[in-house]
């Protein structure tokens, strides 16, 4: 009944550092039961710094800000049409608006704070070699 990770890539390419992993998550609905959906959870430091997007099947997509979600599993955050806020100690709830109506959508807290590492390790400087004997 839970999400759980299914897998993790990052970009190792020097012009485009990124991330993807990814998630199964539940659609609340008021049906009895819902089967998990995948979920791409993409982080691009170039292209897109301080945002991530998750990408839903049949090409839905939303991008929204990482200090969003970081500030979501916490406590209840909003910024534009999204909204994050934890749902007990292991469950995060995403909430998308849209003018087509409104999807809730609920993870395991503990792949979003996955990807959320990895999108840190991602801006962090590559490490540098270590020095060669100074003279």
């Amino acid at each position: 009944m839970s999400p759980a990770v299914e897998g993790h890539t990052e970009g190792h390419a020097a012009d485009r550092p990124s991330v993807e992993d990814h998630a199964r998550a539940r659609i609340v609905t008021d049906a009895p039961l819902s089967n998990p959906v995948p979920v791409a959870l993409r982080y691009d430091a170039t292209g897109s710094p301080g945002a991530v997007c998750f990408a839903f099947p049949g090409g839905n997509e939303w991008i929204f800000p990482r200090d969003l979600l970081e500030s979501g599993l916490r406590a209840p955050a909003r910024k534009g049409d999204v909204s994050v806020w934890p749902c007990g100690r292991a469950q995060t709830v995403l909430e998308f608006h849209s003018p087509d109506g409104v999807a809730v959508v609920q993870f395991d807290s503990s792949p979003l704070v996955r990807f959320l590492r990895h999108t840190y390790a991602t801006d962090a400087p590559a490490a540098t070699a270590p020095a060669g004997p100074r003279r």
